[in-house]
């Protein structure tokens, strides 16, 4: 790690606590939302799915100009400023950014293990006497923990390499909003920045492969700790 400057090692650090954020705060919500698509029956739900996976298709740079549009002065701006808060140009936007891009990516991983529940085990919960949320939270959550960590190491990769909502919200700030892939981007235009652009691309890549490696391992050790 020689190859990496104590910029460098800022942008590492940020990106990894953007990208931790963006998956803590998703996930709930994620996991309401992939439920909601799920088991709901209401007008509107193909919609909602849809509003759900168009960040996918869209490019990240329309998504960041959009959310530009709407916490800049013709939207959200002038409310969160009578609140006294402040999201553009910070690393709370960054962590937007993120979630907006990576939240497809969460919702289809959970629904995924919702998909694979009998729904036997659902009915006979009803019929049992337990409730809606007894249903939800002594049945349907512990039969998704594996698509949860799934989609939960999904969007953390994802978030790690967002680049365009990000630059587009949060900007390009050494030390405040510069995340990997925006000093990255920042290298590819220097004259001799080939080498410290390929030492975060490694950093990059060895951060993303121990959160997939971690998350295999932790899977697989539920999936045995429950077979015993």
């Amino acid at each position: 790690m020689d190859m990496l400057t104590s910029t460098d090692w800022q942008a590492l650090l940020l990106s990894a606590r953007v990208a931790a954020m963006a998956t803590v705060i998703a996930l709930p919500v994620g996991f309401a939302v992939a439920c909601l698509l799920h088991f709901g029956k209401f007008r509107g739900k193909a919609f909602l799915e849809g509003a759900v996976n168009l960040p996918l298709v869209l490019p990240p740079v329309v998504v960041g100009y959009l959310l530009l549009l709407g916490l800049g002065e013709n939207g959200l701006g002038p409310i969160l400023k009578k609140f006294g808060l402040s999201i553009l140009f910070t690393w709370y936007a960054a962590v937007l950014a993120a979630m907006v891009v990576g939240f497809p990516l969460l919702v289809r991983a959970i629904r995924i293990g919702l998909e694979g529940i009998d729904p036997q085990l659902i009915l006979a919960s009803s019929s049992l006497g337990a409730g809606r949320f007894d249903t939800l939270f002594n049945v349907v959550l512990p039969l998704t923990r594996r698509s949860l960590l799934a989609g939960a190491s999904l969007m953390f990769a994802r978030s790690l390499g967002e680049f365009g909502a990000t630059i587009m919200i949060a900007g390009n700030i050494p030390g405040v909003t510069q995340t990997i892939p925006l000093a990255i981007y920042d290298y590819s235009g220097m004259v001799g920045g080939e080498r410290l652009a390929l030492g975060l691309c490694l950093a990059s890549i060895v951060l993303s492969f121990v959160v997939l490696i971690g998350s295999d391992r932790l899977t697989r050790f539920r999936r045995e700790a429950g077979a015993s």
